[in-house]
């Protein structure tokens, strides 16, 4: 993918110039005349590389430089001015700034300078990504919960059985059949993403089998299939239910005996990549509806993981939500309680795009309940659903059982003090509940 580039400038000729240069050089480019709306076009689009003048109509550069350092550091800041001094550059340059040109700038000069540093954050990123590789599967958001962390263990050490996913849309099936890939042994082989839904059944076949040259009209030359590329690693098909009837028949034949011919061909292909599956909903009402076939689902289902939705888990809202927050977004207490009390149907998806939505809505400010948006939800952080007092008692109960009644790992799950929940506890009338001796601290 082409760099980015983000021009903050409240000169629109100066605007103008630069993004039709850089577009001309192959950069997407952007531009915005303010402080603020740089701020905001950073947490929208994360560009590579941001020239930011030094006088703006609502900030200097030098503060939305610090925000933009505090919001995402992988961002490459160039400080332009027409005001320069050796005093101000180096400042910038302490403050983060990776260069420091003055106006009117030289092109060329601007143009080293821009690749210079898109390199230097490409290469950043890619560095970040081959670290989270190698150290295997990050811990979700929030942490996992023990039960799926075992099962996510036991499937990346029996590296050669079916895996079926089963949970409501949001849940993080994708995340798990990565987490499973990148903890087998499998790890260094390609991950391939598929999504039954998407496909016709030919195109199906088509991107996981392969063709041959005329197996249909646009099939001007063979292709190697999803399966071939995908070598030792491991393939995850998602909502498996929707896959045609037609297609399963050939699925069943790769997973009992790893063999499959591509479109239009004769010869038997051979294939070591894994097949994990997931459906969101149960494949058992698809086979009585006679849409999926009964021994394709045995054969899928040896090993099965099922992902709970959030909702039945509200010690993990708060986790979530905090490790979910773009940078530089707080919540406030009524935000957290809005959240706590809302069903979350789009599970963990759901929860990551209203918290995206709601930091640019509050624009540096705290996250109120208004920000969020959650049907049902009042200003205060009411519920329909039932009042705060209910919600709140219902998530602490859960944390204290999770955690063994560890009243610093409960609060710690559901993103409160310590002192907060044991005030809690006393007005919930939950003060009987023995406190673990793991935890002896008082009050």
């Amino acid at each position: 993918m082409s760099p980015s580039l983000l021009v903050v400038d409240d000169d629109e000729t100066i605007r103008d110039t630069l993004v039709d240069f850089f577009q001309t050089l192959g950069y997407r480019s952007q531009a915005v005349a303010s402080a603020t709306a740089g701020r905001r076009a950073i947490a929208e689009h994360s560009p590579d590389v941001a020239l930011v003048d030094l006088r703006l109509p609502d900030a200097d550069g030098l503060t939305l430089l610090h925000a933009i350092r505090a919001d995402d550091p992988e961002v490459a800041v160039i400080v332009l001015t027409g005001h320069g001094d050796v005093a101000t550059a180096v400042r910038a340059m302490q403050d983060g700034a990776v260069d420091f040109l003055e106006k009117p700038v030289d092109l060329d000069a601007l143009q080293a300078a821009v690749a210079r540093a898109s390199e230097a954050v490409r290469m950043r990123r890619e560095l970040t990504l081959l670290r989270a590789r190698d150290a295997g599967v990050e811990a979700a958001p929030g942490s996992l919960p023990p039960t799926l962390e075992r099962m996510i263990d036991l499937a990346a050490r029996n590296d050669d059985a079916p895996v079926l996913l089963v949970g409501e849309t949001g849940t993080g099936k994708g995340f798990v059949a990565r987490g499973i890939h990148q903890r087998s042994g499998r790890h260094t082989a390609p991950f391939i993403d598929v999504n039954c839904a998407s496909l016709t059944a030919t195109f199906f076949e088509s991107e996981l089998f392969g063709h041959e040259r005329g197996a249909f009209t646009d099939a001007k030359q063979a292709k190697r299939g999803l399966l071939e590329i995908a070598g030792r690693g491991t393939v995850f098909l998602d909502e498996i239910a929707e896959l045609s009837l037609e297609s399963q028949p050939r699925l069943l034949k790769v997973v009992e005996d790893r063999i499959f011919r591509r479109l239009g061909g004769i010869a038997e292909l051979r294939t070591e990549a894994r097949v994990i599956t997931a459906t969101n909903r149960p494949l058992a009402q698809a086979m009585a509806e006679g849409r999926f076939r009964a021994d394709l689902y045995y054969r899928l289902q040896v090993l099965t993981i099922e992902l709970p939705p959030l909702r039945a888990q509200p010690e993990r809202i708060g986790p979530l939500a905090r490790t979910l927050l773009p940078r530089g977004a707080t919540l406030s207490k009524p935000a957290i309680a809005a959240m706590l009390g809302y069903g979350w149907p789009g599970n963990i998806r759901e929860l990551r795009n209203s918290l995206w939505r709601a930091a640019i809505l509050a624009d540096g400010s705290p996250i109120a309940p208004a920000h969020l948006g959650l049907a049902g939800t009042a200003e205060n952080g009411t519920t329909s659903a039932g009042t705060l007092a209910d919600i709140e008692r219902q998530a602490i109960v859960a944390a204290l059982q999770r955690t063994g009644n560890n009243r610093v790992r409960a609060a710690a799950a559901l993103g409160i003090a310590r002192s907060t929940l044991t005030e809690k506890i006393r007005k919930l009338g939950l003060a009987s509940r023995p406190e673990s001796g793991q935890d002896t601290r008082q009050d």
